[in-house]
């Protein structure tokens, strides 16, 4: 019995991007909940506004939970690719939001903005590597 499970998961090819997925949606859904809980504070300290933060918390709340859920189906090859998309293009929204000079920005707000932006890009190499991991689908 003890064989048959590990041989199973040494042979899997899904769990540096199931790994992927799940870290982002726990490490993204710690980081909604404290948005949440200290959005005035957090918009005080970044120059946006405490509607956007929580907002911005919320989101980040809901994307956890729908991860968590996509990570956990037996097929999360597309997920993930979608997964890996979604983030690459949330890093360049980061990127416009800074420079589009939306909200009067602290240096503080520059700062966590545009590393939220570099987050989401390892972990969209995260994801997109385990995807390639993977390998190609079966026709």
């Amino acid at each position: 019995m003890t064989t048959a499970i590990s041989s199973r998961l040494s042979s899997s090819t899904d769990s540096l991007l199931r790994f992927a997925m799940r870290a982002d949606a726990v490490l993204s859904g710690l980081t909604g909940i404290a948005m949440l809980l200290f959005a005035p504070r957090i918009a005080e300290m970044s120059g946006t506004t405490a509607r956007f933060e929580y907002a911005t918390g919320a989101f980040f709340v809901v994307f956890s939970t729908a991860v968590l859920v996509l990570a956990s189906r037996p097929a999360i090859r597309t997920s993930g690719l979608a997964l890996a998309v979604g983030n690459l293009l949330f890093s360049v929204a980061t990127v416009v939001l800074v420079l589009a000079d939306v909200f009067p920005l602290t240096t503080t707000g520059v700062v966590l903005i545009l590393g939220t932006g570099v987050y989401t890009l390892v972990m969209a190499e995260l994801q997109y590597q385990g995807v390639r991991r993977m390998g190609r689908p079966v026709q």
